[in-house]
């Protein structure tokens, strides 16, 4: 009985020491692996970082406008207004009617005659942060406010003009006068 006693704790000391000495062997080997390369590790992080930069950290409505206005899904406009948040209805009005007529004869919410496009886009775009550019000195002469809906002198183009140049509907199956709503004919 006293030598199968010593048998079975020799048995569980010998395992003992054999699985200390495989995770021992297994630690030891894991300190020996080299350090991964500083260019491995760069090029990863900036993998991730274009990742983040190409998700917009918002949802955008965009998707019921663009179910019919598909040509305006890359427009420049539109994408650089969806990367911050903003989507068609924070300048057109969520037009409720508008996306649910078949028929296309309900106007948008909002829509803007020439002379209201500066105004509106100096909204969100301040005289403070767009008057250090040269060519923006036309837009800012002689307006007092920034709901002057009166173009200063010389001053024939808006905002749109050149930044959204793609913004305007190239085929129209309907016209509307863009202040009152009503259908054109």
């Amino acid at each position: 009985m006293y030598s199968m006693r010593v048998t079975k704790v020799s048995a569980v000391i010998l395992i003992g020491l054999s699985v200390s000495g495989l995770l021992l062997f297994a630690a030891s080997r894991s300190f020996e692996e080299k350090p991964p390369d500083n260019a491995v590790v760069d090029q990863q992080a900036k993998k991730v970082a274009v990742e983040k930069q190409s998700e917009p950290p918002f949802f955008v409505a965009n998707p019921y406008c663009l179910a019919c206005h598909v040509d305006f899904e890359a427009e420049e406009l539109v994408v650089d207004h969806m990367v911050v948040g903003v989507g068609c209805e924070r300048c057109h009005g969520e037009s409720e009617r508008h996306r649910s007529d078949e028929e296309n004869a309900t106007a948008p919410e909002i829509m803007y005659p020439r002379a209201k496009i500066r105004p509106m886009c100096m909204i969100c775009h301040p005289r403070a942060d767009i008057e250090h550019v040269n060519e923006h000195e036309v837009f800012l002469a002689g307006a007092e406010t920034i709901f002057d809906e009166v173009m200063p002198e010389g001053a024939d183009e808006v905002c749109t003009d050149c930044h959204a140049e793609g913004h305007h509907m190239n085929v129209r199956s309907v016209r509307w006068d863009k202040a009152t709503g009503e259908i054109l004919q």
